[in-house]
């Protein structure tokens, strides 16, 4: 049990040294892949398999230490500036794909057309050209998949937007109920958080299945698709591995972790949550509603 004066140093550990070699592996099998070499997909896959190593026995030690009482609020506080920064740098990486995409309509689609100083460029390379986002025309329909159609905003993307905001109304349920210490709404608020973001995933696949099998909007449709596909997939990604924190989180409420005085671990999956439901409200008004 560590004191108020002390700060808490782990002795030294050979995780970062396995996470940096399954890092090292799957970018590289990754690399290697894009050629076709069976080799570098298998190396691929164990770099993977490397980084969920590290994670799951990392994660775990730092549990440990949490419930044996290693911590104190100085700890609490580094734990706290440092997730605060990750979140920052989150913001930061969706930043520049919603700047992409601002980049696009309003730049690079209106000089295509010939406003600015632009105007022979435009007549000399798309003569035919209109300035209209989304842009789905495209100058070689056959080298491009040209969509037929685009995802309404108030069919799927608006019910899922209702799914993010009552799954981050039952996380703020479960959070109040872990400050007043009662456990069971804890687990009820964990669980239908949980189911919430499932359902949301879930009909995120039907969106993709409706955008590639009926509608031909694929990654290849022009600037459209390929900045409409990197900002859900990304996001899609960041609530799956939300969901797994969450799953995570409810399996440590279950074994009795965490109180009203120390639960860090569930206000760092809550951060995260939240900033995920803040995301996709950015992406249905900028990418679904406004198009």
């Amino acid at each position: 049990m560590q004191s108020k004066e002390q700060y808490y140093v782990p002795e030294g550990s050979y995780w970062p040294i396995v996470g940096s070699v399954g890092m090292a592996l799957l970018l590289g099998g990754f690399a290697g892949s894009l050629h076709g070499s069976a080799l570098a997909t298998g190396l691929m896959v164990l770099g993977l398999a490397t980084i969920l190593f590290m994670v799951f026995g990392w994660m775990g030690q730092v549990v440990h230490e949490s419930e044996s009482g290693f911590y104190n609020t100085q700890v609490d506080k580094s734990f706290r500036i440092g997730m605060a920064w990750f979140i920052f740098s989150e913001v930061m990486f969706f930043a520049a794909f919603f700047g992409a995409l601002f980049y696009a309509r309003e730049f690079s689609v209106p000089w295509l057309a010939g406003e600015g100083n632009n105007f022979w460029t435009g007549k000399l390379l798309w003569p035919e050209f209109k300035a209209v986002w989304p842009l789905i025309q495209m100058p070689n329909p056959e080298a491009f998949s040209v969509p037929s159609g685009l995802i309404h905003a108030w069919q799927i993307p608006a019910f899922n937007t209702m799914l993010l905001l009552a799954s981050g109304a039952t996380l703020t349920w479960a959070h109040w109920a872990l400050l007043n210490n009662n456990r069971k709404q804890i687990i009820y608020g964990l669980i239908a958080t949980i189911l919430l973001g499932i359902v949301f995933l879930g009909f995120q696949v039907m969106e993709y299945g409706e955008a590639y099998g009926h509608l031909n909007l694929k990654m290849t449709s022009g600037v459209y698709g390929s900045t409409f596909f990197m900002l859900t997939g990304f996001h899609g990604l960041h609530v799956t591995l939300g969901t797994i924190m969450l799953v995570t989180i409810l399996m440590r409420v279950i074994r009795g972790h965490f109180n009203s005085e120390n639960h860090f671990g569930f206000e760092a999956v809550a951060w995260y949550w939240h900033f995920v439901d803040v995301v996709w409200l950015g992406l249905f008004i900028y990418v679904y509603w406004f198009v």
